[in-house]
């Protein structure tokens, strides 16, 4: 804690001094046309400021064409109203880098690397301009082998005219728009970030990060266009933000590497201390995601007081590798979800949480400690804890949930199946399957206090129990309201598998138990 106050106050000390000096990019010889690549004007602005110990970097009204553009310490970038930084339709103009297997891509707008006490701040823009990079007439399409074991087969999220939820194709693109790799200090306050053609806002390997009250919002039928990412960072806080992202709005993760995207390899310490609060959230793929292909811990994450609507997933905590996810916190969330059409990883999961393995010879991580405090969701599918063998989930709680499961016009193409791609195996990555409202596969210490349960308007036989658990240990269920699934004359309120010790304060004839131990 010591550590991050003295990181945030060294972040200010600046402001009184070496900041308080100001560079306009007109004055080396920016222009506001949008169509003169002015970025070699605004880098001379950055270096000089820079050079002269520091301060403020003014960008006025008008629209600046760029390629890619690096900040420097004690640099403040600052956008002023009505100033655009709009990135080059020319993907050449962008900063070329090769990696070995990925070859030569390129850099986005601002790349930011080996910085201290840098801030982008102010009421302008950064437009990537993701219309150039990407083909909004056509949708990814699903190949025959993810879809193999789904429910539809070949009909899976078919889409008969047009491109429906896409996602559109790309084109060569840039990568992050946005990226500070290795910085100490960093903040970022009030900007918007519009039209991302791949991940918008990108922390890596960075410490003490603000983030307040920033405008991000991409077209949601783009791929890989998350809104924030938070890479193997400590001490981040990120309030008061609007979120509109085609991949996934807030994605905070361990990658020690992650395919050809630049700005961190080698990082072999854990992701920690994030704090996310009074964010709006929209995603075609997850509001929140925290985990995937981890090669270090995720731990100490406290979400608050979030609303994430219109999204594939709500809160999605995966776990395919080594390290672990842990001491994670959500409190005062609204959620709602859909089923799309299209190739969008997820199924309408309000709630998903899964430890499966995602690569061979690898130790798999756990995932802890976890708990959910009034939750209320609104989802055309049901909620998913679903942990394995080899590594099942462990203390997981919910306090106070609500749970409208409604129907969904998409239940032919795309519903009662479950969605837990990047599983090693085919046949347990995206597959049929019948749905309850809350499904708990392998998981040890769960806890569910005061869950209200509401069908509304349910059609689908495939909607099975109220609450369903197998292969658990010490599960505990308390002032549970809800049934079955109207639709389906055998689905019971509780159903109880293959575990020991469950204390469930509902009536006997309400809870049907198989093969459960009491120690």
């Amino acid at each position: 804690m010591n550590r991050l106050v003295l990181a945030v106050s060294f972040l200010l000390l600046p402001a009184a001094g070496a900041l308080a000096q100001t560079y306009s990019v007109k004055d080396y010889g920016a222009l506001a046309d949008g169509k003169t690549l002015a970025t070699a004007a605004i880098q001379k602005a950055i270096d000089a400021c820079n050079r002269g110990g520091g301060g403020t970097v003014e960008v006025p009204a008008g629209t600046y064409l760029v390629g890619t553009i690096a900040l420097k310490t004690n640099v403040n970038l600052h956008l002023g109203s009505g100033a655009v930084l709009r990135g080059s339709p020319n993907v050449e103009d962008y900063l070329a880098y090769t990696l070995p297997v990925y070859g030569r891509n390129h850099y986005g707008i601002l790349y930011t690397a080996n910085a201290a006490n840098v801030a982008l701040t102010g009421h302008g823009t950064i437009d990537g301009n993701n219309g150039v990079f990407y083909d909004f007439d056509q949708a990814k399409k699903l190949d025959t082998a993810t879809t193999r074991y789904t429910r539809q087969r070949n009909n899976f999220r078919h889409v008969a005219e047009g491109i429906g939820d896409g996602p559109v194709v790309p084109k060569d693109r840039p990568r992050q728009m946005v990226i500070f790799s290795q910085c100490v200090n960093v903040r970022v306050t009030d900007v918007s970030l519009l039209n991302s053609p791949f991940w918008t806002l990108h922390f890596a390997d960075c410490d003490a990060v603000n983030v307040d009250g920033i405008r991000l919002w991409t077209n949601l039928l783009v791929p890989n266009a998350d809104g924030i990412d938070v890479t193997s960072s400590r001490n981040v806080t990120i309030e008061n933000c609007d979120i509109r992202a085609g991949d996934d709005a807030l994605a905070i993760t361990g990658y020690d590497h992650h395919f050809e995207i630049p700005g961190f390899t080698g990082v072999r310490h854990a992701c920690e201390n994030i704090n996310v609060s009074n964010c709006n959230l929209q995603s075609y793929s997850s509001g929140i995601r925290i985990g995937f292909l981890d090669q270090n811990t995720v731990r100490n994450v406290n979400v608050s007081n979030c609303n994430i609507t219109n999204s594939t997933r709500g809160i999605g905590i995966f776990l395919r590798d080594e390290g672990s996810l842990e001491n994670l916190t959500f409190t005062n969330i609204r959620i709602e979800t859909k089923l799309r059409t299209g190739d969008w990883w997820g199924n309408g999961e309000p709630i998903h949480i899964s430890a499966v393995r995602g690569k061979e010879n690898v130790r798999l991580g756990h995932i802890r400690n976890i708990t959910f405090t009034n939750v209320s969701c609104q989802a055309e599918n049901g909620i998913l804890l679903y942990g394995s063998a080899e590594s099942a989930l462990e203390d997981i709680t919910f306090n106070n949930l609500k749970l409208e499961l409604m129907d969904s016009p998409l239940n032919d193409v795309a519903g009662g199946n479950v969605d837990l791609r990047g599983a090693l195996v085919p046949k347990t990555s995206l597959f049929a399957r019948d749905i309850p409202a809350f499904l708990a596969e392998h998981v040890n210490g769960l806890t569910i206090n005061d869950f209200k349960l509401d069908w509304v308007h349910p059609r689908a036989t495939f909607l099975t129990h109220g609450i369903e658990a197998n292969h658990f240990q010490h599960l505990r269920i308390a002032h549970f309201t809800g049934t079955g699934a109207p639709t389906n004359p055998a689905a019971r309120p509780v159903v109880l598998r293959d575990g020991t010790a469950a204390a469930v304060d509902r009536r006997p004839a309400d809870v049907q138990r198989t093969r459960v131990r009491k120690h």
